[in-house]
């Protein structure tokens, strides 16, 4: 049961945060022509950054290796058991696998790009020389970042739905027997 509750806050962390890169996108297209912003001068692009965090589990620590129990009531043994399940978990050290990580945003940064300058001197927002500064959004990057994301989103939402799958069959096979 563990692990369909890892695989679900796996990819609904990575719906989230393609959530936002999709809204971010969008907030892209939707202001390719600003040239006007509150803090002045035209919008800028901004990008999403995703960082990967480490689930992490009940665990034992000893030498530097993350151990896991086998029980979590080992304490609730009788001696003579609690000690070789302790000696046997010291001599295998089984480590956390640290491949499973979820998805989060680690901020919204600005493209450093400098904007285009387009001549254009009848324009409200022309500096003395004529030109205009526009975003420097490509809009064909952006789609091509839509699409890449809205893959993204797909593939797991479809992981989410065969884990479900996966859990309602093993249901089956329980009632079966």
């Amino acid at each position: 049961m563990r692990a369909i509750l890892k695989s679900w806050e796996i990819s609904s962390s990575a719906l989230r945060a393609e959530r936002v890169r999709i809204n971010t996108i969008a907030s892209n297209l939707a202001n390719i022509n600003t040239t006007r912003t509150p803090e002045g001068g035209p919008y800028t692009r901004k990008e999403v950054l995703f960082e990967a965090k480490p689930i992490y589990e009940k665990f034992w620590y000893e030498n530097k290796m993350f151990l896991r129990p086998l029980v979590f009531h080992i304490f609730y043994l009788p001696d003579f058991i609690r000690d070789r399940i302790e000696y046997n978990l010291r001599e295998t050290k089984i480590p956390v696998d640290y491949s499973f990580s979820k998805v989060e945003v680690e901020g919204v940064i600005e493209d450093p790009r400098p904007p285009i300058m387009k001549y254009e001197p009848g324009h409200p927002d022309a500096d003395e020389q004529g030109y205009v500064a526009y975003p420097n959004i490509n809009p064909i990057e952006e789609m091509v970042n839509l699409i890449s994301a809205q893959r993204a989103f797909e593939a797991n939402v479809n992981a989410i739905n065969v884990t479900r799958q996966i859990a309602n069959f093993a249901l089956e096979i329980g009632r079966r027997t």
